[in-house]
């Protein structure tokens, strides 16, 4: 045993074995929620059978049938799109303008834009929460407030992906084209904004993975019923008796993040070909997210 501790060229065994272990601590009870989704019965804890009721199959109570949970995952999906499509042209805008921009004032832009990115966001939903209801009175919380608390909130995120790739591919091809008798805005459309594409994909998909599942915002900004996303729908269905449709709609906001995250990893493979190895495509996109 004290050869095997003293010897530096052992294997990590025990790193390995708390890697494994918080995996499963991560992964065990997220697989046990997706597992009783599929339960024929309505336990939450003991099996009963293998069935995709509380998906579609049940008349009443399933994810495709009650009203309430379609409602909550429909909003979700409405949320994340229209983030997505609003806060990622901006946040790309945002940073091609920081990165030319020169001066005091574009320091201290930069500055707010990092202050949202490490702003906790209970503080930042709360202080929305004031704005809307005693300032900006025209905007009524529900979507709309919602929408713009995750715009204000996932801003940051393509900003940096995005000056983070103009860093690593610099001016020098912007230079070429202009000098080749391209305009600036000729050069920045078809030179800039092609070499920026897997940064941009990476953003969207990061800002759609994480609106899908937030929920301090949504649940400080929603008004009703009516405006309550799946994340904000399963917290306030957990405290009662709920049914494994419950699971099953969690299950779908899991796999929703997965499959946007799969997409993601598919495009930025396709716009990179020839920028790097078969190797280094995970690690790849990986860094741009």
């Amino acid at each position: 045993m004290k050869r095997w501790l003293t010897d530096p060229w052992r294997k990590p065994r025990l790193l390995a074995a708390l890697v494994w272990g918080y995996l499963a601590w991560s992964v065990l009870p997220v697989a046990i929620a997706v597992w009783f989704s599929f339960n024929a019965g309505r336990s939450r804890s003991s099996w009963q059978g293998f069935s995709l009721r509380w998906y579609w199959q049940d008349p009443v109570l399933s994810v495709w049938n009650d009203p309430d949970l379609q409602r909550a995952l429909l909003h979700s999906l409405r949320l994340a799109v229209l983030t997505t499509l609003v806060a990622v042209p901006l946040g790309v805008a945002f940073a091609i303008g920081l990165d030319r921009w020169r001066g005091r004032l574009a320091a201290g832009f930069n500055f707010q834009m990092l202050l949202s990115f490490v702003l906790p966001e209970i503080l930042l939903a709360v202080a929305l929460l004031f704005l809307f209801t005693n300032l900006l009175k025209a905007v009524q919380l529900g979507t709309w407030a919602q929408l713009l608390g995750l715009v204000t909130f996932q801003l940051s995120y393509p900003v940096i992906i995005c000056r983070a790739r103009m860093l690593s591919i610099g001016s020098e091809y912007e230079e070429a084209a202009m000098d080749l008798g391209a305009s600036p805005l000729k050069a920045l459309r078809h030179v800039l904004l092609p070499l920026l594409s897997p940064a941009i994909f990476a953003s969207a998909v990061l800002v759609f993975a994480d609106v899908i599942d937030d929920f301090v915002l949504v649940r400080y900004l929603s008004a009703d019923a009516a405006s309550e996303p799946m994340s904000v729908k399963i917290y306030n269905t957990a405290r009662a008796s709920p049914t494994p449709a419950l699971n099953a709609l969690a299950t779908i906001m899991l796999f929703s993040s997965l499959l946007a995250i799969a997409l993601g990893f598919f495009v930025y493979r396709r716009l990179t070909r020839g920028e790097r190895t078969q190797e280094s495509t995970v690690e790849g996109f990986a860094a741009q997210i």
